[in-house]
Order: structure tokens, then C-alpha cells, then sequence
């Protein structure tokens, strides 16, 4: 008979992060830092008079105006690709006719991951401006800054692989990210109230 230590399950060895992943989290870590300053404390110290009037109406374009940053980012996104295009006769077909050259490519992929980014924010955005008390308007700005500055550093650290463009992921998606997941708690604790009242 084996002794019962036989069939014990040892734990596997600790997994070691590999030095783009330690890349990545010196990235990550001051982008969310700088999400949450931002959004719970920078945009508290703004005045309310650059608040809109509180009224659904007012609040939402108001929100709208501020989603103009992101999706200017998304303007210069296409802009680059579409003009390197233009001047590299390789890629001149677009991608459905050409496999493409790896700096066609790279605009495409910064150019996706912008898109993607960009209807989230402009979501969260307008969701924000109608859900949250009036005074929490304020984060929209600090938000709206935010991805800009945060797609600027993804372009430029892009080509150093994912620890480059970590904090500019960071710095776009961590607001966007904390906005939405404030709404469902929110949305669902205003939701609990009305069950329990009825």
C-alpha cells in the first residue's frame, strides 16, 4: 500500500513573470494610480461653473462635447494610416488587396485598438453624464484629457512592444474602465432600492 503522502497534489512553482510582463505592470500601475487621482480628485478641484445646467438635456450634450477629444484621436488615427497608404505604393491597394508592410500594419493595429477605445469612452461618457449626481460631470473632462494623453503615449511607445504602450493603454482605457464599472454599481444599487420598495 502507497502512504498517503504519494497522492498529496503538490502546487506547481510559482509562476515568474517574464520582463515584458514586469514591463507592463511598471506601465500599468501608474496609469490606474493616475486614473483614480484624476477622476476622484483632480476633477473635484475644478469649479462647478463650468458644469452644465442639470437637466438630462444640458448634461448629455455637455458629455458629447467632451467625447470630441477621443474621436479626434480616432481622426488622427485614420489620418496616419490612410497617408501612409497614399505614399508607400505597396500599401496604396489597402488592406483587402495587400497582405500590407509592417508599418501599415502597425497603423492598423493602433488604429483598431483607437476605435475600440473610443466608442467605450464615448459610451461611458454619455452614460455618465446621465446616471451620476451633477457634481461627478467634472470627471468627464479629466477623462476625455486622459485618453488623449494616453493615446499619444500608445502611438509613440508602440513600436517598443507592450511594456512601451502600456501606460498609454493604461491612461486611455483605465478611466473609460472605472466609469463603467461605477455605472453598474450604481445602476445596480438603484435597482436593489427599487426591489426593496416595492
Amino acid at each position: 500500500m502507497q502512504p498517503c503522502s504519494q497522492f498529496a497534489q503538490h502546487d506547481p512553482p510559482a509562476a515568474r513573470l517574464t520582463e515584458k510582463q514586469i514591463g507592463v505592470v511598471r506601465g500599468v500601475i501608474p496609469a490606474a494610480l493616475l486614473s483614480v487621482v484624476g477622476l476622484c480628485g483632480v476633477s473635484l478641484l475644478l469649479p462647478t461653473t463650468v458644469l452644465p445646467a442639470d437637466e438630462p438635456g444640458a448634461r448629455l450634450a455637455w458629455a458629447l462635447q467632451w467625447a470630441l477629444l477621443p474621436m479626434l484621436t480616432l481622426v488622427v488615427a485614420v489620418g496616419r494610416v490612410a497617408n501612409h497608404r497614399f505614399y508607400t505604393p505597396e500599401d496604396i491597394d489597402g488592406a483587402g488587396l495587400t497582405d500590407g508592410t509592417p508599418q501599415a500594419r502597425l497603423r492598423r493595429a493602433i488604429l483598431q485598438n483607437t476605435l475600440e477605445q473610443t466608442v467605450l469612452a464615448v459610451a461611458a461618457y454619455a452614460l455618465w453624464a446621465v446616471v451620476m449626481p451633477h457634481g461627478w460631470l467634472r470627471s468627464i473632462i479629466v477623462a476625455a484629457l486622459l485618453f488623449v494623453a494616453g493615446r499619444l503615449l500608445f502611438t509613440r511607445g508602440y513600436v517598443r512592444g507592450a511594456p512601451g504602450r502600456a501606460l498609454g493603454f493604461g491612461l486611455t482605457a483605465y478611466p473609460t474602465f472605472g466609469m463603467l464599472a461605477t455605472l453598474a454599481v450604481v445602476l445596480s444599487l438603484r435597482l436593489l432600492d427599487w426591489l426593496i420598495r416595492q
